[in-house]
């Protein structure tokens, strides 16, 4: 069987990533590698020492904090990062939203972001992760699934493609109800929590009593050392950027759908010819509530007839 390579995720996404659990000195380290990175990648680990007001043991620290050996193979690899964004538009669109960008502007940025963030989520992800997930659930009696705000949308996305292939789904959104839903779990179900920061309280309390009943714990979310990463057997992680206008944007949800889609086509594939004949079933079950377009541009109720 043939098998793909790879990609080697952006450093970039890696480092927006681990950034809510680096220290605070660290942090700043991070914040200047972000705002330039082509630039920290010409600069002298002194340069950039000065610029985040630390010392050069903490940007050494910084590096190994984010999965590289040194300051210069930090330098090497924003480098190469930096050429492949320049090849890949002639324009800067990754910039945040400005009050004074025209709405054209505003088009061309939202629809970069989420492009990147489908991009780099399918870069990064943890394939052997995903991997266990699906047979997790695909072996599951029951799923429930826990998000609320944006991430809500997106549990009952994953709830209704379970759900049309015969899988035992429920996705909930009141803390309350997601409690007492956790607390009748038991080994053999499996439960997701999907949160951008990692960090809603009301998800996390939910996946670690599911976990507590001996549930299977999936997390989804952007940051991989988030508490929600601590109450969860396997982390799935999407890469989005959220920024001043972008709080709970599109991109956070276009990434988060990106990992629900291969966890549901994954499940599907194990279960081919049932799930087969549960589409089939279940497309022909709302026929009926579908318009028909005559030749003429007309439309006629395909239940009537007319």
């Amino acid at each position: 069987m043939a098998t793909s390579t790879p990609v080697e995720p952006s450093p970039l996404v890696r480092i927006r990533s681990l950034l809510p659990g680096l220290a605070k000195a660290e942090q700043r380290v991070a914040h200047v590698v972000l705002e330039d990175p082509g630039g920290v990648a010409r600069r002298s680990i002194t340069e950039v020492a000065e610029s985040a007001g630390t010392s050069e043991t903490t940007v050494t620290r910084f590096c190994k904090a984010v999965g590289v050996s040194g300051y210069p193979e930090l330098r090497i690899a924003l480098a190469a990062d930096t050429a492949r964004a320049q090849a890949r538009s002639d324009r800067d669109m990754g910039g945040d939203i400005d009050p004074s960008d025209d709405l054209a502007q505003v088009v061309g940025k939202v629809a970069f972001a989420d492009a990147r963030a489908v991009e780099e989520t399918a870069e990064q992800l943890d394939i052997a992760a995903l991997r266990q997930v699906v047979e997790a659930i695909a072996g599951a009696a029951r799923v429930d699934v826990y998000g609320v705000g944006a991430s809500a949308f997106v549990a009952l996305d994953l709830q209704q493609k379970l759900h049309r292939i015969g899988r035992v789904c429920f996705a909930w959104s009141d803390t309350h109800i997601m409690l007492t839903s956790a607390a009748v779990l038991s080994r053999g179900d499996v439960a997701v929590g999907i949160s951008h920061t990692g960090a809603t309280t009301d998800t996390v309390e939910a996946l670690r009593e599911a976990s507590d009943r001996g549930a299977t714990t999936v997390a989804i979310t952007n940051f991989p050392r988030s508490p929600i990463a601590e109450v969860a057997d396997f982390v799935l992680t999407t890469a989005a950027r959220e920024t001043t206008f972008r709080s709970g944007a599109t991109a956070s949800r276009i990434a988060q759908l990106t990992v629900i889609d291969c966890v549901f086509i994954g499940v599907a594939q194990r279960h081919r010819d049932s799930v087969l004949a549960a589409l089939d079933t279940t497309y022909s079950a709302v026929g009926a509530h579908r318009l028909e377009v005559r030749p003429d541009g007309r439309r006629k109720s395909r239940e009537s007839g007319e």
